[in-house]
């Protein structure tokens, strides 16, 4: 078997994907901006682009795919796929039936949670995983076999990080403020799906303690690039829940992305300990292969019962932050409460992903909470090159920052009357604020300032 090739995409292609997809404006045209506007939006996501694949392309690299239609745009593993468990004799049949156009045969490299990781066979024709998809949808039935989609911490395509970079906070004081309720969520668990848990925070920052997780590590000379997302998120479940117990999962450590088969694996092995979380904060998510949803969190969802067990976790996700109503994987789920952004108005947040598949909005504009000490150097090409310097705080904005808000205050509802998760979810939507956007329409927001 040979090395897997990583893909390489045109900047027209990814000019083309933006522009589809309504992230980038246009360069000409009425109401698509002017073309410096978009110049920087395309140099920030390549910007992007480049730290996924630094971080991913020793562990098997990463592709863009742009097909004819706008839900047809997503991030894979090249030369990999997904595929159900009962369907691997079925596509080991395809190939040997195809000996002509393929080099050899596929081959199982992991098996997961009744999916299984498929190392693609070379192709003479040298077609790639989209290619062969759809013919394999025709084949074996659609969505059977799906990529390994890359999954990245919701930044939003031309927004290096969540919706802007760190920026120094004006105070110290957490946005928003600690619950007075130190006892809000004693007895929950949450787990924090996320970039790493910067240990110091811990010792510095008193809503902090006892915090635990996998370490991020960081050089406080050169903080890189999504250092500190899971320690802030955690601040924001702590600031609604301080009692709330809190493992931070740090399965997004290369670039803040992570292939759909890394999470689901590290997931599985979290819902299968003694000590469940009873909630799941994800900030995190991608775009999928014609808006068919991800694979592998499909079949954990089933082997957990989180699509429809009462008492099982509940995963709360966040919506993305490209200004794009195309459904965001895993918050767009049914069984997923997908967690949007406002301003300090009310307002959907310019960057918020919209649509019927977001279930509700939280403050996502300049939260402030924890960050690691040092040095951070801006990426982005409106302040790149700016130096800016952290003690423990940060101001951020994005719906990674919603979500938490919300995760936080299911927890302290689930300790207050103990409900189960479900049930905490729905008393909190039957009482939040109904608001209407000029943008998103009819919206339930929740959460402090608005409830």
């Amino acid at each position: 078997m040979s090395e897997p090739r990583i893909a390489t995409v045109p900047i027209r292609i990814l000019r083309r994907a933006l522009a589809r997809l309504g992230i980038i404006p246009g360069d000409t045209g009425p109401g698509k901006g002017n073309p410096s506007d978009a110049e920087m939006r395309r140099r920030t996501f390549a910007i992007q682009l480049a730290i996924m694949r630094r971080a991913l392309d020793k562990h098997g690299g990463v592709a863009v795919h742009q097909g004819p239609r706008d839900d047809d745009w997503y991030l894979f593993r090249p030369h990999q796929v997904l595929v159900l468990q009962e369907d691997v004799a079925t596509l080991n049949g395809f190939f040997l039936d195809n000996q002509d156009r393929f080099v050899g045969t596929g081959s199982v490299r992991e098996e997961l949670v009744n999916v299984v990781r498929y190392q693609l066979p070379d192709s003479v024709d040298d077609r790639d995983v989209p290619d062969l998809l759809d013919e394999l949808d025709d084949e074996i039935g659609e969505g059977r076999v799906r990529p390994d989609h890359v999954m990245f911490v919701t930044p939003g395509w031309g927004r290096l990080c969540p919706a802007t970079e760190p920026q120094e906070p004006p105070s110290a004081d957490p946005r928003p403020a600690l619950n007075d309720d130190a006892r809000a969520g004693a007895g929950v668990r949450v787990s924090v799906v996320d970039t790493g848990w910067w240990e110091p925070a811990g010792r510095t920052i008193p809503w902090l303690d006892d915090v635990e997780g996998d370490p991020e590590f960081v050089n406080p000379v050169d903080i890189h690039a999504y250092a500190g997302h899971g320690t802030f998120v955690s601040g924001v479940v702590r600031c609604m829940a301080p009692a709330t117990a809190i493992e931070v999962e740090g399965f997004l450590p290369h670039g803040g992305a992570v292939y759909e088969s890394d999470i689901c694996r590290e997931l599985n092995e979290a819902l299968t300990d003694e000590d469940h979380p009873d909630l799941i904060s994800i900030s995190a998510g991608t775009y999928t292969r014609k808006n068919l949803g991800l694979l592998a969190f499909e079949a954990l969802a089933r082997r957990h019962r989180l699509i429809d067990g009462e008492k099982a976790p509940l995963v709360i996700g966040a919506a993305g932050n490209d200004t794009s109503t195309r459904e965001f994987y895993p918050a767009a789920y049914r069984w997923v409460l997908g967690v949007g952004a406002l301003d300090d108005d009310g307002t959907v947040c310019d960057f918020s992903n919209t649509g019927r598949w977001v279930d509700v909005y939280a403050h996502g504009r300049d939260l402030v909470n924890a960050f690691p000490d040092g040095a951070y150097t801006c990426h982005e090409p409106l302040h790149a090159g700016e130096v800016r310097h952290f003690k423990g705080m940060a101001q951020w904005s994005g719906t990674s920052f919603a979500t938490p808000l919300v995760s936080g205050l299911i927890a302290a509802r689930m300790s207050a009357g103990g409900s189960t998760p479900r049930e905490a979810r729905d008393e909190l939507v039957a009482e939040g604020k109904h608001l209407m956007d000029p943008r998103a329409g009819a919206i339930i927001a929740l959460g402090p300032p608005f409830v």
